[in-house]
Protein backbone atom coordinates (compact mmCIF):
# COMPACT_ATOMS: atom_id res chain seq x y z
CA UNK A 1 0.00 0.00 0.00
CA UNK A 2 1.35 3.43 -0.93
CA UNK A 3 1.21 6.53 1.25
CA UNK A 4 1.34 10.16 0.16
CA UNK A 5 1.58 13.44 1.97
CA UNK A 6 -1.18 15.83 0.88
CA UNK A 7 -0.47 18.06 -2.13
CA UNK A 8 3.12 16.87 -2.58
CA UNK A 9 3.14 15.24 -6.03
CA UNK A 10 1.17 15.01 -9.32
CA UNK A 11 -0.24 11.56 -8.48
CA UNK A 12 -1.97 12.94 -5.39
CA UNK A 13 -3.58 15.69 -7.48
CA UNK A 14 -4.70 13.11 -10.04
CA UNK A 15 -6.43 11.06 -7.34
CA UNK A 16 -7.89 14.25 -5.88
CA UNK A 17 -9.34 15.37 -9.23
CA UNK A 18 -11.01 12.01 -9.88
CA UNK A 19 -12.40 11.89 -6.32
CA UNK A 20 -13.77 15.43 -6.38
CA UNK A 21 -15.61 15.22 -9.71
CA UNK A 22 -18.74 13.43 -8.36
CA UNK A 23 -18.85 15.86 -5.40
CA UNK A 24 -18.66 18.80 -7.77
CA UNK A 25 -21.38 17.40 -10.06
CA UNK A 26 -23.62 16.71 -7.08
CA UNK A 27 -23.25 20.22 -5.65
CA UNK A 28 -23.94 21.74 -9.07
CA UNK A 29 -27.20 19.75 -9.02
CA UNK A 30 -27.99 20.98 -5.51
CA UNK A 31 -27.13 17.71 -3.74
CA UNK A 32 -24.48 16.74 -1.23
CA UNK A 33 -23.54 13.05 -1.38
CA UNK A 34 -22.54 12.68 2.26
CA UNK A 35 -21.93 8.94 2.10
CA UNK A 36 -19.65 9.37 -0.90
CA UNK A 37 -17.83 12.25 0.80
CA UNK A 38 -17.30 10.07 3.87
CA UNK A 39 -15.91 7.21 1.76
CA UNK A 40 -13.58 9.59 -0.11
CA UNK A 41 -12.42 11.16 3.14
CA UNK A 42 -11.59 7.72 4.55
CA UNK A 43 -9.77 6.81 1.32
CA UNK A 44 -7.57 9.92 1.48
CA UNK A 45 -6.92 9.39 5.18
CA UNK A 46 -5.73 5.86 4.35
CA UNK A 47 -3.62 7.30 1.52
CA UNK A 48 -2.04 9.78 3.94
CA UNK A 49 -1.68 7.56 7.02
CA UNK A 50 -1.33 4.10 5.49
CA UNK A 51 1.47 2.24 3.75
CA UNK A 52 4.90 2.66 5.31
CA UNK A 53 3.54 5.20 7.82
CA UNK A 54 0.77 2.88 9.07
CA UNK A 55 1.89 3.47 12.66
CA UNK A 56 0.70 7.06 12.21
CA UNK A 57 -2.68 5.72 11.15
CA UNK A 58 -2.92 3.62 14.31
CA UNK A 59 -1.93 6.67 16.39
CA UNK A 60 -4.56 8.78 14.60
CA UNK A 61 -7.33 6.25 15.34
CA UNK A 62 -6.39 6.05 19.02
CA UNK A 63 -6.10 9.83 19.23
CA UNK A 64 -9.53 10.43 17.66
CA UNK A 65 -11.23 7.95 20.01
CA UNK A 66 -9.56 9.66 22.97
CA UNK A 67 -10.42 13.25 21.93
CA UNK A 68 -14.00 12.44 20.91
CA UNK A 69 -14.54 10.74 24.28
CA UNK A 70 -13.30 13.91 26.02
CA UNK A 71 -15.53 16.16 23.90
CA UNK A 72 -18.70 14.10 24.41
CA UNK A 73 -17.93 13.41 28.04
CA UNK A 74 -17.56 17.12 28.74
CA UNK A 75 -20.63 17.99 26.67
CA UNK A 76 -22.84 15.67 28.75
CA UNK A 77 -21.27 16.95 31.98
CA UNK A 78 -21.81 20.58 30.90
CA UNK A 79 -25.57 20.04 30.53
CA UNK A 80 -25.90 19.85 34.32
CA UNK A 81 -22.74 21.31 35.87
CA UNK A 82 -20.04 23.88 35.11
CA UNK A 83 -17.19 23.50 37.58
CA UNK A 84 -14.08 25.37 36.42
CA UNK A 85 -11.69 22.66 37.59
CA UNK A 86 -13.43 20.09 35.38
CA UNK A 87 -13.12 22.41 32.38
CA UNK A 88 -9.41 23.04 33.00
CA UNK A 89 -8.83 19.30 33.52
CA UNK A 90 -10.54 18.46 30.21
CA UNK A 91 -8.51 21.08 28.32
CA UNK A 92 -5.34 19.73 29.94
CA UNK A 93 -6.24 16.15 29.00
CA UNK A 94 -7.02 17.23 25.40
CA UNK A 95 -3.55 18.78 25.14
CA UNK A 96 -1.67 15.85 26.75
CA UNK A 97 -1.14 13.82 23.50
CA UNK A 98 0.32 16.87 21.72
CA UNK A 99 2.48 17.67 24.76
CA UNK A 100 3.84 14.11 24.75
CA UNK A 101 4.69 14.38 21.06
CA UNK A 102 6.46 17.71 21.60
CA UNK A 103 8.35 16.59 24.73
CA UNK A 104 9.27 13.02 23.77
CA UNK A 105 11.95 13.92 21.16
CA UNK A 106 13.76 15.97 23.82
CA UNK A 107 14.06 12.98 26.14
CA UNK A 108 14.89 10.61 23.30
CA UNK A 109 17.75 12.81 22.06
CA UNK A 110 15.95 14.06 18.96
CA UNK A 111 14.30 10.84 17.77
CA UNK A 112 10.86 11.19 16.23
CA UNK A 113 8.05 10.15 18.57
CA UNK A 114 6.35 6.86 17.72
CA UNK A 115 3.12 8.39 19.00
CA UNK A 116 3.04 11.31 16.58
CA UNK A 117 1.17 11.63 13.33
CA UNK A 118 0.92 14.28 10.65
CA UNK A 119 -1.44 17.06 11.75
CA UNK A 120 -1.76 16.26 15.46
CA UNK A 121 -1.34 19.96 16.35
CA UNK A 122 -4.22 21.09 14.16
CA UNK A 123 -6.52 18.33 15.38
CA UNK A 124 -5.69 19.29 18.95
CA UNK A 125 -6.55 22.93 18.25
CA UNK A 126 -9.93 21.80 16.90
CA UNK A 127 -10.65 19.53 19.87
CA UNK A 128 -9.66 22.16 22.45
CA UNK A 129 -11.74 24.74 20.59
CA UNK A 130 -14.82 22.50 20.83
CA UNK A 131 -14.33 21.94 24.58
CA UNK A 132 -13.93 25.68 25.17
CA UNK A 133 -17.00 26.57 23.12
CA UNK A 134 -19.04 23.89 24.90
CA UNK A 135 -18.02 25.58 28.17
CA UNK A 136 -19.11 28.97 26.78
CA UNK A 137 -22.45 27.58 25.63
CA UNK A 138 -21.66 28.48 22.01
CA UNK A 139 -21.87 24.81 20.98
CA UNK A 140 -25.29 23.68 22.12
CA UNK A 141 -25.29 20.19 20.61
CA UNK A 142 -22.74 17.75 19.27
CA UNK A 143 -23.23 14.97 16.77
CA UNK A 144 -20.77 12.09 16.46
CA UNK A 145 -20.67 11.97 12.65
CA UNK A 146 -20.47 15.75 12.30
CA UNK A 147 -17.70 15.91 14.92
CA UNK A 148 -15.72 13.26 13.04
CA UNK A 149 -16.27 15.09 9.74
CA UNK A 150 -15.00 18.28 11.35
CA UNK A 151 -11.94 16.76 13.00
CA UNK A 152 -10.99 14.51 10.06
CA UNK A 153 -11.78 16.86 7.17
CA UNK A 154 -9.05 15.57 4.87
CA UNK A 155 -8.20 18.71 2.81
CA UNK A 156 -6.96 20.50 5.96
CA UNK A 157 -5.97 17.66 8.27
CA UNK A 158 -2.19 17.87 7.97
CA UNK A 159 -1.46 21.60 8.33
CA UNK A 160 -4.70 23.55 8.47
CA UNK A 161 -6.16 26.10 7.94
CA UNK A 162 -7.87 25.75 11.32
CA UNK A 163 -11.63 25.97 10.89
CA UNK A 164 -14.23 26.54 13.60
CA UNK A 165 -16.77 23.83 14.44
CA UNK A 166 -19.91 25.94 14.09
CA UNK A 167 -18.76 27.55 10.86
CA UNK A 168 -17.77 24.20 9.33
CA UNK A 169 -21.01 22.46 10.34
CA UNK A 170 -23.07 25.30 8.89
CA UNK A 171 -21.41 24.76 5.51
CA UNK A 172 -21.44 20.98 5.70
CA UNK A 173 -25.12 20.67 6.57
CA UNK A 174 -26.20 23.02 3.77
CA UNK A 175 -25.83 22.98 0.01
CA UNK A 176 -24.84 26.28 -1.63
CA UNK A 177 -27.14 27.46 -4.41
CA UNK A 178 -25.82 27.07 -7.92
CA UNK A 179 -24.70 30.69 -8.38
CA UNK A 180 -22.81 30.70 -5.09
CA UNK A 181 -21.22 27.34 -5.85
CA UNK A 182 -20.08 28.51 -9.28
CA UNK A 183 -18.44 31.49 -7.58
CA UNK A 184 -16.80 29.09 -5.12
CA UNK A 185 -15.53 26.96 -8.00
CA UNK A 186 -14.02 30.04 -9.63
CA UNK A 187 -12.22 30.89 -6.40
CA UNK A 188 -11.12 27.26 -6.02
CA UNK A 189 -9.51 27.22 -9.46
CA UNK A 190 -7.77 30.53 -8.69
CA UNK A 191 -6.49 29.28 -5.33
CA UNK A 192 -5.25 25.97 -6.72
CA UNK A 193 -3.41 27.49 -9.68
CA UNK A 194 -1.90 30.15 -7.42
CA UNK A 195 -0.90 27.32 -5.07
CA UNK A 196 0.95 25.60 -7.93
CA UNK A 197 2.82 28.84 -8.65
CA UNK A 198 3.70 29.33 -4.99
CA UNK A 199 4.66 25.79 -4.00
CA UNK A 200 6.03 24.18 -7.15
CA UNK A 201 7.67 27.21 -8.77
CA UNK A 202 8.57 29.91 -6.24
CA UNK A 203 9.07 27.70 -3.16
CA UNK A 204 11.04 25.25 -5.30
CA UNK A 205 13.26 28.06 -6.58
CA UNK A 206 13.92 29.63 -3.19
CA UNK A 207 13.96 26.44 -1.10
CA UNK A 208 15.45 23.77 -3.37
CA UNK A 209 17.56 25.67 -5.89
CA UNK A 210 18.86 28.68 -3.97
CA UNK A 211 18.69 28.00 -0.23
CA UNK A 212 21.16 25.06 0.04
CA UNK A 213 23.80 26.95 -1.97
CA UNK A 214 23.40 30.15 0.04
CA UNK A 215 23.46 28.21 3.31
CA UNK A 216 26.67 26.43 2.37
CA UNK A 217 28.43 29.69 1.52
CA UNK A 218 27.08 31.46 4.62
CA UNK A 219 28.26 28.65 6.91
CA UNK A 220 31.66 28.62 5.21
CA UNK A 221 32.20 32.23 6.38
CA UNK A 222 31.98 31.03 10.03
CA UNK A 223 30.20 34.14 11.26
CA UNK A 224 28.04 37.07 10.26
CA UNK A 225 28.28 38.08 6.61
CA UNK A 226 26.10 39.37 3.81
CA UNK A 227 25.45 35.73 2.94
CA UNK A 228 23.58 35.39 6.23
CA UNK A 229 21.37 38.26 5.08
CA UNK A 230 20.85 36.50 1.75
CA UNK A 231 19.94 33.31 3.62
CA UNK A 232 17.47 35.29 5.75
CA UNK A 233 15.56 36.62 2.75
CA UNK A 234 15.73 33.35 0.80
CA UNK A 235 14.49 31.29 3.76
CA UNK A 236 11.66 33.77 4.42
CA UNK A 237 10.48 33.52 0.82
CA UNK A 238 10.68 29.73 0.87
CA UNK A 239 8.76 29.55 4.15
CA UNK A 240 6.00 31.80 2.88
CA UNK A 241 5.54 30.36 -0.60
CA UNK A 242 5.72 26.74 0.58
CA UNK A 243 3.20 27.13 3.40
CA UNK A 244 0.96 29.60 1.55
CA UNK A 245 0.95 27.27 -1.46
CA UNK A 246 -0.13 24.31 0.67
CA UNK A 247 -2.83 26.44 2.32
CA UNK A 248 -4.17 27.52 -1.06
CA UNK A 249 -4.47 23.87 -2.13
CA UNK A 250 -6.36 23.06 1.08
CA UNK A 251 -8.72 26.02 0.72
CA UNK A 252 -9.29 25.37 -2.99
CA UNK A 253 -10.10 21.71 -2.35
CA UNK A 254 -12.46 22.70 0.46
CA UNK A 255 -14.30 25.14 -1.81
CA UNK A 256 -14.80 22.40 -4.41
CA UNK A 257 -16.39 20.35 -1.62
CA UNK A 258 -18.72 23.25 -0.77
CA UNK A 259 -16.86 24.20 2.42
CA UNK A 260 -15.62 27.80 2.68
CA UNK A 261 -12.53 27.07 4.76
CA UNK A 262 -10.96 30.39 5.87
CA UNK A 263 -7.88 31.54 3.96
CA UNK A 264 -4.59 31.52 5.85
CA UNK A 265 -2.56 34.34 4.28
CA UNK A 266 -3.47 37.84 3.15
CA UNK A 267 -0.40 39.59 1.67
CA UNK A 268 1.52 39.53 4.97
CA UNK A 269 4.61 41.23 3.60
CA UNK A 270 2.80 44.53 3.03
CA UNK A 271 1.99 44.87 6.74
CA UNK A 272 2.74 48.28 8.26
CA UNK A 273 3.46 46.93 11.75
CA UNK A 274 4.01 43.61 13.50
CA UNK A 275 0.47 43.39 14.85
CA UNK A 276 -0.94 43.83 11.34
CA UNK A 277 1.48 41.14 10.18
CA UNK A 278 -0.05 38.63 12.59
CA UNK A 279 -3.50 39.59 11.28
CA UNK A 280 -2.29 38.60 7.80
CA UNK A 281 0.11 35.67 8.46
CA UNK A 282 -1.21 32.16 9.18
CA UNK A 283 -4.43 33.90 10.12
CA UNK A 284 -6.41 30.90 11.36
CA UNK A 285 -3.61 29.98 13.77
CA UNK A 286 -3.16 33.61 14.88
CA UNK A 287 -6.89 33.98 15.53
CA UNK A 288 -7.00 30.65 17.38
CA UNK A 289 -4.20 31.70 19.72
CA UNK A 290 -5.77 35.13 20.15
CA UNK A 291 -9.29 33.86 20.91
CA UNK A 292 -8.49 30.78 22.99
CA UNK A 293 -5.32 31.80 24.82
CA UNK A 294 -4.71 35.57 24.81
CA UNK A 295 -8.30 36.81 25.27
CA UNK A 296 -9.12 34.18 27.89
CA UNK A 297 -5.94 34.90 29.84
CA UNK A 298 -6.59 38.65 29.81
CA UNK A 299 -10.22 38.08 30.85
CA UNK A 300 -9.07 35.81 33.70
CA UNK A 301 -6.60 38.46 34.91
CA UNK A 302 -9.36 41.08 34.84
CA UNK A 303 -11.84 38.80 36.62
CA UNK A 304 -9.40 37.78 39.35
CA UNK A 305 -7.90 41.29 39.50
CA UNK A 306 -4.40 39.89 39.39
CA UNK A 307 -3.15 42.94 37.49
CA UNK A 308 -4.66 46.42 37.58
CA UNK A 309 -2.95 47.99 34.57
CA UNK A 310 -4.53 47.16 31.22
CA UNK A 311 -1.18 47.72 29.51
CA UNK A 312 0.51 45.26 31.89
CA UNK A 313 -2.28 42.72 31.29
CA UNK A 314 -1.85 43.02 27.54
CA UNK A 315 1.94 42.64 27.80
CA UNK A 316 1.67 39.56 30.04
CA UNK A 317 -0.81 38.16 27.54
CA UNK A 318 1.58 38.78 24.61
CA UNK A 319 4.54 37.17 26.37
CA UNK A 320 2.48 34.15 27.42
CA UNK A 321 0.90 33.80 23.99
CA UNK A 322 4.09 33.92 21.95
CA UNK A 323 6.07 31.86 24.43
CA UNK A 324 3.45 29.11 24.05
CA UNK A 325 3.53 29.55 20.28
CA UNK A 326 7.32 29.22 20.28
CA UNK A 327 7.26 26.12 22.50
CA UNK A 328 4.52 24.64 20.29
CA UNK A 329 6.93 24.74 17.34
CA UNK A 330 9.47 22.79 19.38
CA UNK A 331 11.52 22.78 22.58
CA UNK A 332 14.63 24.32 21.09
CA UNK A 333 16.16 27.63 22.07
CA UNK A 334 15.60 29.27 18.68
CA UNK A 335 11.84 28.56 18.64
CA UNK A 336 11.51 29.96 22.15
CA UNK A 337 13.60 33.03 21.26
CA UNK A 338 11.46 33.44 18.13
CA UNK A 339 8.34 33.58 20.30
CA UNK A 340 9.85 36.03 22.80
CA UNK A 341 11.13 38.18 19.92
CA UNK A 342 7.62 38.59 18.52
CA UNK A 343 6.15 39.28 21.96
CA UNK A 344 8.71 42.05 22.52
CA UNK A 345 8.08 43.41 19.01
CA UNK A 346 4.32 43.68 19.64
CA UNK A 347 4.87 45.27 23.07
CA UNK A 348 7.19 47.88 21.51
CA UNK A 349 4.71 48.37 18.66
CA UNK A 350 1.91 49.07 21.15
CA UNK A 351 4.15 51.54 22.98
CA UNK A 352 4.80 53.34 19.70
CA UNK A 353 1.10 53.41 18.80
CA UNK A 354 0.23 54.92 22.19
CA UNK A 355 2.98 57.52 21.77
CA UNK A 356 1.85 58.24 18.22
CA UNK A 357 -1.74 58.75 19.39
CA UNK A 358 -0.64 61.35 21.94
CA UNK A 359 1.61 63.18 19.47
CA UNK A 360 -0.40 62.67 16.30
CA UNK A 361 0.07 66.19 14.93
CA UNK A 362 3.84 66.15 15.46
CA UNK A 363 4.41 62.83 13.68
CA UNK A 364 4.15 62.89 9.87
CA UNK A 365 1.98 60.37 8.09
CA UNK A 366 2.34 60.03 4.32
CA UNK A 367 3.22 57.53 1.61
CA UNK A 368 6.90 57.68 2.50
CA UNK A 369 6.27 56.86 6.18
CA UNK A 370 3.92 54.04 5.14
CA UNK A 371 6.55 52.59 2.80
CA UNK A 372 9.16 52.88 5.54
CA UNK A 373 6.81 51.11 7.98
CA UNK A 374 6.32 48.26 5.46
CA UNK A 375 10.08 48.04 4.86
CA UNK A 376 10.83 47.99 8.59
CA UNK A 377 8.15 45.39 9.36
CA UNK A 378 9.24 43.16 6.47
CA UNK A 379 12.86 43.12 7.63
CA UNK A 380 11.86 42.61 11.25
CA UNK A 381 9.76 39.61 10.24
CA UNK A 382 12.50 38.18 8.02
CA UNK A 383 15.00 38.46 10.88
CA UNK A 384 12.56 36.59 13.14
CA UNK A 385 12.34 33.86 10.48
CA UNK A 386 16.14 33.68 10.46
CA UNK A 387 15.97 32.96 14.20
CA UNK A 388 13.13 30.46 13.59
CA UNK A 389 15.13 28.62 10.90
CA UNK A 390 17.76 27.47 13.40
CA UNK A 391 20.50 28.86 11.19
CA UNK A 392 22.26 30.54 14.13
CA UNK A 393 22.36 27.15 15.84
CA UNK A 394 24.22 25.71 12.84
CA UNK A 395 26.44 28.77 12.52
CA UNK A 396 27.63 29.02 16.12
CA UNK A 397 26.89 25.79 18.00
CA UNK A 398 27.19 22.84 15.62
CA UNK A 399 30.77 23.02 14.38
Amino acid sequence: MISMQPYQNPTYFLYLTVALLPIMIGLLRGKRYRLYETVISLAFLVLTFGGNVWIQGVSLIGYIIYEVALIFGYFHYRQKKNASWVFYLLVFLAIVPLAIVKLEPVFQLGKISLFSFLGISYLTFKAVQMIMEIRDGAIKEVNLMLTLQFLLFFPTISSGPIDRYRRFIKDYTQVPDQDKYLTMLGKAVHYIFLGFLYKFALAYFFGTVMLPKIQMIALAHHGLSWWVVAYMYCYSMDLFFDFAGYSLFAVGTSYIMGIETPVNFNKPFISKNIKEFWNRWHMTLSLWFRDYIYMRLVFLMMKKRWVKSRVAMANIGYITLFLIMGIWHGLTWYYIVYGIFHACAIIINDMWLRFKKKHRQAIPHNKFTEMFAIFLTFNLVCFSFLIFSGFFDKLYFMH
